[in-house]
């Protein structure tokens, strides 16, 4: 996450002596192997191992999702650069692209002390996602289930991640919105999103975010804000991570076009009875959209600047466009590159329905 070697300063720095340098302890670099790291204490003597004992406080679901979980999800370095991960399938690890960077070798860390070598077989900057190759995958670490149904507002939620290095952190919280379109590293945006009350801070990029059915609801991707953090939701995690193991990259959808919502002061400018829909304020020259899909050109509208003309899309296949993350959510979960939409727009004053072929969005552009 941006500003992490600031935001662990500042947190090291609240910190009593004491446990500062029980922090400093913990967050120091240790050399990576494929044994179970030996902890001692200061005398020198092996740590008792604890047997959880039946308490109310081991009732909790927060502590059950926790311990379900816990062997699955790992610590990331790479390039200089900690976050968190998880087990995906039996070789593969899930974290954010910004995690590894450009990197293309990562150390995974798992909660029993084995370290691994991983490689990058795959990164999204555009979903901020990225696939490690682990060969080996400890016993107890078996891949982490995805939600089946779609999150729903005030829904229960756990984060577990390494926030400023403090392995296998939990927090809890709810789901505080849905649809989110949240900004990729590329300069789109990543549709579909998921935002949280859960406190999420640097170190917990890439570890899940759960149900209380202990299944992945989204792969945290930023935080650090008061009781404001977003995930990229489990059905686009499930829709980019298998290609990524497969081919190394993925493709999203494009249709080379700006576009804003329509607001009641441009529905008025359009001469339209009700504000609904997207209009179209730009098309890229060379873009999929051009000379299907209609630009609007910027006017002065009682001293506001207003998009009037243009085509104005209220559907995509069916689906009703009330948003721009309507659409950004449509194409990402529902299209590939290639294929042939159908658009209803109002065009002129009249509804029209035309055909559009996507294309593959490129590095950075419009949307």
């Amino acid at each position: 996450m941006p500003g992490d070697d600031f935001d662990r300063r500042r947190f090291l720095g609240l910190c009593g002596s004491g446990l500062l340098a029980a922090v400093t302890g913990c967050a120091a670099p240790t050399t990576p192997s494929d044994e179970p790291t030996d902890r001692t204490t200061e005398v020198g003597t092996a740590r008792p191992t604890r047997t959880p004992q039946a308490t109310p406080a081991s009732t909790s679901p927060y502590t059950r999702v926790y311990r379900e979980a816990i062997d699955s999800v790992v610590m990331v370095e790479a390039g200089g650069a900690q976050g968190t991960g998880f087990v995906f399938d039996a070789g593969h690890v899930v974290t954010n692209a910004h995690v590894v960077g450009s990197a293309s070798t990562a150390t995974v860390r798992f909660t029993g002390g084995e370290w691994r070598t991983g490689r990058v077989v795959g990164t999204d900057p555009h979903s901020d996602l990225a696939a490690i190759s682990v060969t080996t995958v400890p016993t107890a670490a078996r891949p982490l289930p995805f939600s089946q149904t779609d999150p729903v507002i005030g829904q229960e939620v756990v984060a577990i991640g390494n926030p400023f290095n403090l392995d296998g952190s939990v927090t809890a919280g709810i789901i505080s919105g849905v649809d989110r379109s949240i900004p990729a590293p590329t300069g789109f945006s990543i549709p579909d999103a998921i935002q949280t009350d859960a406190a999420v801070n640097p170190g917990n990029s890439g570890g899940p975010l759960m149900s209380l059915d202990a299944e992945v609801v989204a792969v945290i991707n930023s935080g650090g804000a008061e009781n404001i953090g977003f995930g990229i939701s489990a059905a686009l995690t499930q829709r980019v991570v298998p290609e990524l193991i497969e081919t190394g990259d993925y493709r999203h959808s494009f249709m080379g076009i700006t576009l804003t919502d329509v607001t009641p002061t441009i529905a008025a400018a359009n001469d339209l009875e009700t504000a609904r829909g997207l209009i179209v304020v730009e098309v890229l020259d060379d873009g999929p959209a051009a000379g299907v899909l209609q630009p609007s050109e910027v006017r002065f509208v009682g001293g506001e600047q207003v998009p009037v003309g243009g085509d104005i899309m209220l559907a995509m296949d069916g689906t009703e466009l009330v948003t721009s993350e309507d659409l950004g959510s449509y194409l990402a979960l529902h299209t590939r590159p290639g294929d042939t939409v159908e658009l209803v727009v109002i065009r002129d004053g009249a509804r029209q329905r035309v055909e559009l072929e996507l294309g593959s969005r490129p590095e950075n552009g419009l949307g």
